[in-house]
């Protein structure tokens, strides 16, 4: 359902309600994570004559995936990439998965989680990047980043780790890589409200598109993908023709704002960034439900039980 080109599910005013009337027990919320994948955008040529220097950059552009109408959560909607933790990222016996960058406890102070913890959640951001786009931020070594990981064995790992058939540690061990962490940066944490029957505890992250790779339509929980300026696909959803979840429009509206920075300085800005869990609440007024978004107003719906 959509209201301007906000999704949310048909079924949330009877979940709300009886939310509300404490006869709705909450699910736990699956952790996940998801990729705001940019890269800068030359600038437009300048019309003839003009003898005035271009900017380097437009501004990033964010890769945006359209999810199948018949996938049951967000069906639709236009979203990054993303996806579940999976519980084998967190510990394993000998040694644990390659790394390079932060520490998994630095990543562990950031997320405020445990250690372990914190470890799958940046492993299910780079892997589900390579899962649904073809991108991977992992390299030979901590100062070097796979260049081209297309090809037919390429792909026999990427569907691998998606049937989970391959682990993502046992995936890099292959290979003979390390996971990059210092290529990503943490934006934002969104908490599926309680109300919702599938819920996600999902960490926002922002990454450059490596040099010399670049995106493949590969999710089969896809039918479109698109390069968008945060601007412009902000702009689709508010003219109704980009469906999104109140997150996705509440990210691209905060990169928006960085317009005409590269890539490189979105993700330095995201290292300040509060992470504080953004949680939907519901209320009564009246005969009125409200459902609203701490600190994002815009998202905020009124729905009538009467």
């Amino acid at each position: 359902m959509s209201r301007n080109g906000q999704w949310y599910p048909p079924e949330w005013p009877d979940r709300i309600r009886a939310h509300t009337r404490g006869e709705l027990t909450p699910v736990a919320p699956r952790r996940a994570a998801t990729v705001m994948l940019l890269r800068d955008e030359p600038p437009p040529g300048p019309p003839t004559g003009d003898t005035r220097p271009a900017a380097a950059v437009t501004g990033p552009a964010v890769y945006l995936l359209r999810r199948r109408t018949s996938m049951a959560f967000a069906g639709g909607a236009y979203a990054y990439p993303g996806g579940g933790v999976d519980p084998r990222d967190e510990a394993r016996d000998d040694g644990g998965i390659a790394w390079a960058g932060p520490s998994t406890d630095e990543w562990a102070e950031r997320l405020g989680v445990p250690a372990a913890e914190a470890q799958a959640i940046v492993c299910a951001a780079v892997r589900e990047t390579f899962e649904e786009a073809g991108v991977l931020l992992a390299g030979p070594d901590a100062a070097s980043v796979v260049a081209d990981p297309t090809g037919a064995d390429w792909e026999d790992d990427r569907r691998a780790l998606v049937a989970r058939e391959l682990s993502f540690a046992d995936f890099l061990a292959h290979r003979k890589l390390v996971l990059r962490s210092d290529l990503l940066s943490a934006w934002a944490r969104w908490i599926t409200p309680e109300f919702e029957e599938r819920r996600y505890d999902t960490w926002f992250f922002v990454a450059a598109l490596p040099a010399g790779q670049r995106t493949r339509d590969v999710s089969t929980e896809s039918d479109r993908t698109v390069w968008a300026t945060p601007a412009d696909a902000a702009a689709g959803y508010d003219r109704g023709e980009f469906l999104m979840m109140p997150p996705t429009i509440a990210t691209l509206r905060e990169l928006a704002e960085l317009s005409g920075r590269g890539a490189a300085d979105v993700l330095a800005a995201a290292e300040g960034r509060d992470l504080t869990p953004i949680l939907a609440s519901a209320r009564m007024d009246g005969d009125e439900i409200v459902l609203s978004w701490p600190g994002h107003h815009e998202f905020e719906k009124r729905i009538s039980t009467v």
